[in-house]
């Protein structure tokens, strides 16, 4: 199916206002078409009247005058008015249909292409690209055929004035059509280079703006300067390349649509000069050459925003196109009750078929209720075992059941409304405390926010924020200690509530004190849940009902703190390194 199709869909919904602003448009139009007829009427009927007397021409110019200043004064106005709302009022509709659209499709997307697509990238496509197409529902489905329509009209009036020079005044339209079809066929490519130039400058930038106190900390801001103006100099480059390719559009176009009044105005002047036109009829056409021949103009610049915007929808709908890795089985349903009974049985790993896999043969039954504990070395594939539970990621070979139930068997939305999750670098929105806590259950009324946030430990240091719970965060909550961040996430998870809970190094990296509350927060947040702790600090999970050592993805060792001590074997080794170290 051919992208304007594809986009039609959208505009289809809307196609009743679309044909009544065209009728409104057609009207707007219509009206200074009048004018060159008044004109011809002033000259030859008035101006040029030997029968009447100047009392006579003097009531007959003002009745006609007082005529169009009405048409022109009291009616067009509105016309135009109206038109340009509801030409606006429709583009906007639609655009506000195909973001939701695209929200809605990157929300589905998984962990596997945001790891390999910039966050500026997908952002550049939803507001720049998407606002690009808006030009096509303005001027390609109502200015263009407004045009056009006018064009018909403007030739329909010229040929009952005078066939011949009508013939005349068209003897460009030729011309005007190879040249567009010749100039404008090579633009969209280009356009579609720079937008995709001026997409890497803005991911950069998101990037870099996010990462400035990196850039401050490492004093590399020349470095940054010159890395930023690369991006910067390939779109310059590519924005050259177009604006240069359409220059050279304009100049041809604008040529010949500038040589055809010359013709009209040399052989009308001719016909008046051999007695065969009259005065008036010759500055009719001179006028209508120009409602002619402005829209003709107005086409060419129709023709470079209308590539514009089929470029950006090129980039629209290649995101659309982009495939759900994880998305519900045809039959998918509800997972509704859960005991917490998790098995994996012969479960491999790898993010891409290209790689290694991260995961090798995972055999691994977890009771109800059960806290397990997953250690062992970076790399080991520990949170790549814990994200496949939620199903950020699905499993290569084998299968993971919840409650004697493949977990692919269910809606992933309704999987993942079960498991309550805390990571070691928890994002918060940049909107209040309370909003953040929220997360966990919209719904949730103000005191069930404040006791999820004493079970927390997060009641006290919020009630000292400056505005309480009402306090804004920052982007990724950049106004709180990375402790503080951790009790706002354990709270959104309190408040949750799920049965299912992931812990993955949620105390590393925080002071003595943040650990100490945040590890009792997540004691009292694990009961009673089936509980998965992924940590380095081997002195955090020493309760845990079983431990499991991890390395280069396989299960090496299992049991509880103390089978695993007196077993001596690497779970030993590495806690005596630790406590050691400590």
């Amino acid at each position: 199916m051919s992208i304007i199709k594809r986009y039609m869909k959208f505009v289809k919904p809307y196609r009743l206002q679309i044909i009544g602003t065209l009728i409104i448009g057609i009207i707007k139009f219509i009206i200074p078409l009048l004018i060159p007829i008044l004109i011809q009427y002033v000259i030859d009927d008035i101006l040029g009247s030997s029968s009447m007397t100047t009392e006579d021409k003097t009531s007959k110019l003002l009745t006609i005058m007082g005529a169009m200043i009405v048409l022109f004064v009291l009616i067009r106005p509105p016309v135009e008015y109206y038109r340009q709302y509801f030409a606006q009022w429709t583009a906007s509709k639609i655009l506000y249909d195909l973001r939701d659209k695209l929200f809605g499709h990157i929300q589905k997307l998984s962990f596997k292409y945001y790891s390999n697509t910039k966050a500026g990238e997908i952002i550049s496509r939803v507001i720049n690209d998407v606002e690009q197409t808006k030009n096509f529902v303005i001027v390609g489905l109502m200015n263009l055929w407004l045009d056009a329509a006018t064009i018909i009209i403007a030739v329909s009036i010229m040929f009952t004035y005078d066939i011949s020079l009508t013939i005349v005044s068209l003897i460009a339209f030729p011309f005007y059509a190879i040249s567009v079809k010749y100039f404008f066929g090579h633009l969209r490519q280009l356009t579609r280079d720079r937008s995709q130039a001026l997409a890497e400058v803005q991911s950069y930038l998101h990037e870099r703006v996010q990462g400035m106190a990196v850039i401050k900390s490492f004093a590399v801001e020349d470095h940054e300067q010159g890395q930023f103006q690369g991006h910067n100099s390939n779109f310059l480059e590519k924005a050259l390349t177009q604006t240069s390719w359409n220059a050279k559009a304009f100049a041809v176009v604008n040529t010949i649509t500038d040589i055809a009044p010359l013709i009209v105005i040399g052989y009308a002047g001719y016909q008046v000069i051999q007695g065969e036109l009259t005065i008036g009829v010759m500055a009719a056409f001179i006028a209508y050459i120009d409602r002619l021949y402005n829209p003709l103009r107005r086409l060419v610049n129709s023709s470079t925003t209308l590539t514009q915007s089929i470029a950006s929808m090129d980039r629209v709908f290649e995101l659309i196109d982009e495939k759900y890795d994880v998305d519900d089985e045809p039959n998918a349903k509800e997972c509704k009750e859960v005991a917490g009974k998790i098995d994996f049985k012969n479960v491999y790993f790898q993010y891409n078929e290209e790689e290694e896999k991260v995961l090798r043969d995972i055999n691994l039954e977890i009771h109800p209720g059960e806290t397990v504990a997953l250690v062992g070395m970076s790399g080991g594939g520990k949170s790549s075992l814990v994200s496949l539970i939620p199903r950020f990621y699905d499993v290569t070979q084998g299968e993971i059941l919840l409650d004697d139930t493949n977990i692919k068997e269910f809606k992933v939305r309704s999987l993942r409304d079960k498991i309550g999750m805390v990571l070691q670098d928890n994002i918060l929105f940049s909107e209040s405390v309370k909003s953040n806590i929220l997360f966990g259950n919209p719904n949730a009324t103000e005191e069930e926010v404040v006791a999820a946030a004493k079970a927390a430990n997060a009641h006290e240091f919020i009630l000292n924020l400056p505005d309480g719970y009402d306090t804004k965060v920052g982007e990724r909550g950049v106004k709180l200690s990375g402790g503080q961040k951790q009790r706002v996430a354990i709270a959104r998870v309190f408040l949750k509530n799920p049965p299912l809970l992931i812990l993955d190094e949620a105390t590393s990296a925080l002071d003595l004190e943040s650990e100490h509350l945040i590890q009792e927060a997540m004691q009292k947040l694990a009961r009673n849940r089936t509980t998965f702790i992924v940590a380095h600090r081997l002195s955090t999970i020493t309760h845990a009902d079983r431990i499991i050592l991890m390395e280069y993805g396989e299960i090496v060792e299992m049991g509880t703190h103390e089978e695993l001590m007196y077993k001596q074997g690497h779970y030993h080794k590495l806690f005596q390194v630790q406590q050691l170290d400590g």
